[in-house]
């Protein structure tokens, strides 16, 4: 008999493309996957994966069984909801995916939440880029993600994925002390032309959102430093080297030589929380998506009136 942890870890690499892709997804260390793909090959007595350069690839067997593996993992997901449901608590293990942002600002406090309130539930989080967190959710490798979209990059749900909004967190101008713009009560997007800009690098969906509102100004940003983590930009902007675009949530008290101000209109991305459409009568998925709705209407959407302060 087909161990289902094994074939849960040869699904994963089938999904995610690498072993260590797919063991950070699952919490493991690549050497665990490997172990475990190593055992289902001697189950099978199949060649599931080939080296290719410095990585691997799915044989043909191999991806036939990964599709197998979808379904089977569907139907142990449909079985543990049936019987959780009929417990009606929150129970077991939940692994919960979440843009970086959200895993700092919202994540604590909401796990924290769910700890007190249902021991009996085991909630996990990974930190990932808000549109991959959507496919993890969609192809059954964690069962809650946090993603957020941008008034011009509506994020798709596919077939078979629920969601419901958890909030909208603000987004403001941040410049250094002394810049023109730094006594301004507002400023519109279309005052914006010339300035050296600090920003997440391409193919990040707050980096697509940027470039695209400021082009529909009719100007090109001058893109001058890139660094993924907020921190660091908020530095970049410190050190007077441009302005940045930020939302508000988990970005923390701006440090001196920093300013926010109002942008008019006031950009804003929606936060929500997406799951399996299978999965919706579980308890425990009822209850996160509950904690995460409560935690950022009493800590985060406060910070609204606020743009110098972080409540978190």
């Amino acid at each position: 008999m087909l161990d289902l942890g094994r074939l849960r870890a040869l699904h994963a690499v089938a999904v995610h493309g690498s072993v260590a892709a797919a063991a950070s997804a699952l919490g493991y260390t690549p050497s665990a996957v490997s172990q475990q793909i190593t055992k289902l090959e001697r189950e099978t007595r199949t060649t599931l994966l080939e080296r290719r350069g410095r990585g691997v690839a799915l044989t043909d067997e191999a991806r036939h069984l990964a599709a197998t593996a979808q379904e089977l993992l569907a139907i142990v997901e449909r079985a543990e909801t049936v019987l959780e449901e009929r417990k009606g608590l929150p129970t077991g293990r939940l692994t919960i995916a979440a843009f970086p942002s959200a895993a700092r600002g919202l994540l604590p406090g909401a796990l924290a939440e769910l700890e007190r309130a249902h021991p009996g539930l085991d909630a996990r989080l990974t930190e990932v880029d808000p549109h991959l967190s959507v496919d993890l959710v969609a192809r059954g490798l964690t069962d809650v993600a946090v993603a957020h979209d941008w008034d011009i990059a509506p994020l798709p749900a596919p077939e078979g994925v629920d969601q419901a909004v958890i909030g909208d967190d603000l987004c403001d101008l941040l410049v250094p002390e002394g810049h023109r713009l730094a006594g301004r009560a507002s400023v519109r997007r279309e005052e914006l032309p010339g300035e050296r800009w600090i920003c997440q690098p391409p193919g990040t969906v707050c980096h697509d959102w940027l470039v695209r509102t400021l082009r529909a100004t009719g100007h090109q940003p001058d893109l001058a430093h890139q660094a993924e983590e907020n921190h660091t930009q908020v530095a970049l902007v410190a050190a007077g080297l441009g302005i940045a675009m930020m939302p508000r949530m988990g970005r923390g008290p701006l440090p001196p030589g920093v300013v926010a101000v109002a942008l008019d209109p006031m950009p804003r991305r929606r936060l929500y929380a997406l799951w399996r459409t299978g999965a919706a009568r579980r308890p425990a998925i009822t209850a996160t998506v509950t904690a995460l709705q409560e935690r950022f209407r009493t800590h985060c959407a406060t910070t609204s009136e606020h743009p110098q302060e972080q409540a978190l």
